[in-house]
C-alpha cells in the first residue's frame, strides 16, 4: 500500500510539474483527476501514510484567523527605479567606477508585475511561505502558498536548506476569467491582476485561493552551502530544482545589450500572458555584488527600469452618469473594448463635470487611455484629429438619472450632486457600504440582492433590514431558503457589532472608520451625540468643524433619525459603555506598540485594551514609545526596542502586570 502511495504522489507531482511550469501537459486533466481521487482514497484509509509533499496536502479546510509575522534572515530590500535610459547609464557607469578594470556581466530579467514571496525549503520540502511585508519581516501565509501549483512541496534535490524568492502573480485569463465570475456573482471586480493576487494572499481560506490560480516566478537563490557563483547560474540551479523561472532573459556585456534588451521587450510587452512593468539588471558576478554591496534600501548591484504606463487608442461612444451613496454624480466613459495593461477596458472614469470641460471629452471622440500606476484606467487626452465633425461638447444634465431630482453644485468638493435622500441609487449604496465588512460586516448581502431588496420596494433604509422575513428573501430571484436564513443569520451577528462600527455603518459624509471611533470613544451614545451642541463636538480632539457640522446636521433630521430608532428596535447597538470614573487606567499617558502574534487577543481588540486602559496604541517603536508588547515572532520592533531601552513586556507578563495593577 505504502508503495502505491509513493507511486501516485511522484506521479501527479511529475504531472503537476508539467503542467504548472513546463506549461507542457501530458495527461488529460480526467485522467490526472483519477489518479488524485484514488490517492485521496487511500490516503483516507491510511492517514499514517500520508507524505508531507503529497498534492492531496496543497489545501487545508482550515482557517487561518491570523497570520504570524516572520522576520526575514536577509531583508528583501526593494530596487532602486529608474525611469530613463540616462539614469540607466548613470547606474553602469556607477558600477565601472567601483569595480575598475574588472570584466562585467549583466543578466537582465523580465521585471514580473505582482507580489514578492520568500520561500524556505528544509532537506528540500517546502517549510514556509513569507510576503515581503517592510522588507524587515513579512506574513507567515504558508497555507495559501501551497495552494500554488507552479510551487513544488519538494524540490528535486534536499538541499539541506535553501531560501526561494520570487513574485507571485495571475496571468491575464485567469484574471479576466475570475472578473467575470465576480461580475456574474454581482461583486465589484478586482482593478487588476497585482491588486488580485495581493488580495488573494491574504485570504483566510485556503480552498479560496486555491480557486485563484495563482502562479510564481523564481528569480533569488540563497543557500548556506557551496553555491553557483555567478546570478545565471543560480537560476539555473532554481529551474534544476523544479521551480518555475522566467525564460525571457539575457546576458549583456555593454549598456548597449541591455538598453537592446529594454527596448525588446517594451515592444513584446503585450504579447505575454502576464503582466510586466519593466527590466530588472543585476550584476551577475556573486562576488561583485558582494564587493558593491547595498544601501539601506536598495542593493548597489541592481537597479529597476520601469516603463511608462501603457496607453491605448479606443473610441468612447457614450457618457454614463453614476450616483454614489452620498449623492455625487460621477460621469464614466463608455468605450469600445481595448486591451490596456493586461487587461480587457470598457469603462474609465471622467471625474467630474470640470475634468470633462477641461479636455474637451465629446461622446464619439477617439481618446487616449491610460492606466494610473498601471491600476485605474484614465483617459489622457482626445485625439481632436479623428474628432467626428457633429460632436457636440457635453451638457451636464440638471436632474439625477437615477431619481430625476434637481442636482446642485457643490463647490466645497468640485462635485455636482443629488440631495434627494429617497433617490434609490443612494439608499442602495448606502446599504451595501452598511453591510461591508469594515462596517456592519452582513455577509450575503451583496450587490445584486441589495438591488433586488430596493427594487422590489422590500427596503427602503438599512433600518428595515432587519424587519426582512424568510418568506421574502426566498421569494426573491436566484435565492433558495438556505440562502436566505444565512442572510438573516448574518443580519442577526451583526447586532453585535459595537457602537462605533454602527456610527460609520449610517455613512454619515465626512465620518471614515477612525473619526466614528473617536466619537463612539468620546460620546458613548447616539442619544448623546444627537443632544450635543455642534461646536461640543468640533471641541472634541481631531474632529474638524465639517465632521461636527455633517453629523450634527445628520441626526437633526427626523427622516435620519427615524432610521436609527428602527435599528434601536431591532436591537442595533447604538452606546458603548463609557469607563467608570474609579477604573483604574495603568496605560494613562504611556504610548504602547503591540508586535508579533498574541494568542489571548487579536490586533484590535488589544488596541482597544490600551485604549480602555488610558493609553495610546501606535504601530511603531520610537523614543516616544513607553512600553512594547511583544508576541510570538516579534521582529524588528522588539529589536528597535531592545535597542531604545524601551520596557518590553511578553504576552503572559503583560496579564500579569495587568492583574497587578487591578485592571
Amino acid at each position: 500500500m505504502s508503495n502505491r502511495i509513493a507511486q501516485l504522489v511522484a506521479e501527479l507531482n511529475e504531472y503537476n510539474y508539467r503542467y504548472a511550469v513546463l506549461n507542457a501537459p501530458v495527461i488529460s486533466d480526467r485522467a490526472y483527476d483519477e489518479l488524485m481521487r484514488e490517492l485521496i482514497d487511500l490516503e483516507a484509509r491510511h492517514p499514517e501514510l500520508i507524505q508531507p509533499d503529497s498534492p492531496t496536502q496543497r489545501v487545508t479546510s482550515d482557517l487561518t484567523q491570523q497570520f504570524p509575522t516572520v522576520q526575514h534572515d536577509v531583508p528583501m530590500l526593494s530596487l532602486d527605479n529608474t525611469y530613463s535610459e540616462a539614469e540607466l547609464r548613470d547606474f553602469e557607469a556607477r558600477v565601472r567606477r567601483e569595480l575598475p578594470n574588472e570584466a562585467l556581466e549583466y543578466v537582465s530579467e523580465l521585471k514580473i508585475d505582482g507580489v514578492a514571496l520568500s520561500l524556505i525549503y528544509e532537506n528540500g520540502l517546502l517549510l514556509r511561505g513569507v510576503t515581503r511585508g517592510n522588507g524587515v519581516q513579512g506574513e507567515d501565509i504558508t497555507p495559501n502558498v501551497k495552494t500554488i501549483r507552479s510551487i513544488p512541496l519538494r524540490l528535486s534535490d534536499a538541499v539541506p536548506f535553501c531560501e526561494i524568492r520570487g513574485e507571485v502573480y495571475l496571468d491575464h485569463n485567469t484574471f479576466d476569467a475570475m472578473n467575470a465570475q465576480r461580475e456574474k456573482n454581482g461583486e465589484n471586480p478586482f482593478a487588476n491582476p497585482r491588486n488580485a493576487t495581493s488580495g488573494s494572499l491574504k485570504l483566510q481560506d485556503a480552498r479560496l485561493v486555491a480557486e485563484r490560480r495563482l502562479s510564481f516566478f523564481a528569480y533569488a537563490f540563497r543557500t548556506p552551502d557551496a553555491q553557483p557563483s555567478t546570478h545565471a547560474e543560480h537560476l539555473e540551479r532554481m529551474a534544476a530544482l523544479g521551480l518555475p523561472v522566467n525564460p525571457h532573459r539575457a546576458l549583456c556585456d555593454t549598456i548597449d545589450d541591455i538598453l537592446a534588451f529594454v527596448r525588446e521587450w517594451e515592444e513584446k510587452r503585450p504579447t505575454l500572458s502576464y503582466d510586466i512593468d519593466g527590466i530588472v539588471i543585476k550584476v551577475n558576478s556573486i562576488v561583485q555584488q558582494n564587493k558593491l554591496g547595498a544601501t539601506a534600501k536598495n542593493p548597489r548591484w541592481a537597479i529597476s527600469y520601469k516603463y511608462s504606463a501603457e496607453q491605448a487608442e479606443t473610441a468612447l461612444h457614450g457618457i454614463a452618469l453614476q450616483v454614489g451613496r452620498t449623492g455625487v454624480i460621477t460621469p464614466v466613459a463608455n468605450l469600445e473594448p481595448v486591451q490596456l495593461a493586461g487587461t480587457t477596458v470598457k469603462r474609465a472614469t471622467l471625474h467630474n463635470a470640470e475634468e470633462i470641460q477641461r479636455k474637451d471629452i465629446r461622446e464619439g471622440d477617439t481618446v487616449i487611455l491610460e492606466k494610473g500606476g498601471d491600476v485605474i484606467p484614465k483617459v489622457v487626452r482626445v485625439v481632436k484629429a479623428k474628432r467626428p465633425k457633429d460632436a457636440v461638447a457635453y451638457v451636464f444634465p440638471e436632474t439625477c438619472p437615477a431619481c430625476e431630482a434637481p442636482l446642485v453644485e457643490d463647490e466645497s468638493e468640485v462635485a455636482i450632486r443629488c440631495v434627494n435622500p429617497q433617490c434609490a441609487a443612494q439608499i442602495k449604496g448606502n446599504i451595501r457600504h452598511f453591510a461591508s465588512r469594515t462596517a456592519m460586516d452582513i455577509e450575503g448581502l451583496g450587490k445584486a440582492l441589495v438591488e433586488q431588496l430596493v427594487d422590489s420596494d422590500l427596503v427602503r433604509d438599512v433600518g428595515d433590514l432587519y424587519g426582512l422575513t424568510l418568506e421574502q428573501l426566498a421569494g426573491l430571484e436566484r435565492m433558495a431558503e438556505k440562502s436566505a436564513q444565512n442572510v438573516l443569520d448574518a443580519l442577526e451577528a451583526s447586532k453585535e457589532q459595537p457602537f462605533h462600527r454602527v456610527l460609520f455603518a449610517l455613512g454619515i459624509r465626512h465620518i471614515g472608520a477612525t473619526v466614528a471611533r473617536t466619537l463612539a470613544d468620546h460620546f458613548h451614545s447616539m442619544d448623546r451625540l444627537r443632544e450635543t451642541p455642534c461646536e461640543e463636538i468640533e471641541a472634541v480632539h481631531e474632529i474638524g468643524g465639517a465632521i461636527a457640522e455633517s453629523i450634527h446636521t445628520y441626526l437633526a433630521d427626523k427622516d435620519n433619525w427615524a432610521i436609527v430608532e428602527k435599528l434601536r428596535k431591532a436591537g442595533v447597538a447604538l452606546a458603548s459603555e463609557a469607563p467608570a470614573d474609579d477604573a483604574p487606567k495603568p496605560l494613562a499617558g504611556k504610548t504602547v506598540v503591540v508586535t508579533g502574534t498574541l494568542s489571548r487577543w487579536g490586533r484590535q481588540q488589544v488596541q482597544d485594551l490600551i485604549r480602555a486602559l488610558g493609553g495610546t496604541p501606535t504601530s511603531s517603536v520610537s523614543k516616544k514609545t513607553t512600553l512594547v508588547i511583544a508576541g510570538e515572532n516579534a521582529g524588528a520592533k522588539r529589536a528597535k526596542a531592545e535597542h531604545l531601552g524601551i520596557e518590553i513586556l511578553d504576552e503572559a507578563a503583560f496579564v500579569e502586570w495587568l492583574e497587578d495593577k487591578g485592571a
